[in-house]
């Protein structure tokens, strides 16, 4: 596992590196850490001559992606306590910027998520739209929190189908890799 992580980093570094724009963190991902990657980034983000609807955009797909990694990671201590660990990645290209979260997911889980990228993927604008609002109206708070809205808001807000892939870590555990590509567009949000 942890080459699969060293080709993920290394790989997008010399990436990100060439745009100037190197922000990589993997490790635990509490709400402290959370707010200080984010400040940093949204920093960086409001130094480049992008539009504020972009700048916009990218920050909240990279709150939800973090949440994610926060609330959903399968990754515990010794004591059994759930930590958090995962892989954050932001970066620019030329005319976009990317997000890529990494983190452990049980397996059962897994065809649960796939399922539930593919109707994401294969929904157009509007069918996003009404299934952010019926999740509203009806989803349930799960044992973290969470309404069921994170991924449905980012595939809504990116505009872009969602790229993921599962690698196999042990027995009962898949890392679990997300890669959001945000356009650049003075195009407003309805946020």
């Amino acid at each position: 596992m942890d080459s699969v992580i060293y080709f993920i980093k290394s790989t997008l570094a010399n990436e990100i590196a060439a745009s100037g724009f190197p922000l990589i963190y993997k490790g635990e991902m509490n709400h402290q850490i959370m707010r200080s990657f984010a400040f940093m980034a949204n920093r960086k983000i409001a130094e480049m001559n992008v539009p504020t609807a972009t700048r916009k955009r990218v920050f909240h797909i990279m709150i939800e992606c973090l949440q994610n990694i926060t609330k959903h990671s399968d990754d515990y201590d010794e004591k059994e306590k759930q930590i958090g660990n995962g892989l954050f990645v932001v970066g620019k290209e030329r005319d976009s910027f990317y997000i890529v979260t990494g983190n452990l997911v049980r397996n059962d889980k897994v065809p649960i998520l796939e399922q539930r990228l593919d109707r994401l993927n294969s929904a157009s604008p509007t069918q996003l739209k009404e299934m952010f609002m019926q999740q509203m109206v009806e989803g349930e708070l799960n044992e973290k929190g969470g309404a069921g809205l994170g991924l449905i808001d980012i595939a809504r807000k990116s505009k872009r189908k969602l790229y993921y892939h599962f690698v196999p870590y042990e027995n009962n555990r898949h890392f679990f890799i997300l890669a959001v590509t945000i356009p650049i567009s003075a195009e407003e949000d309805d946020f």
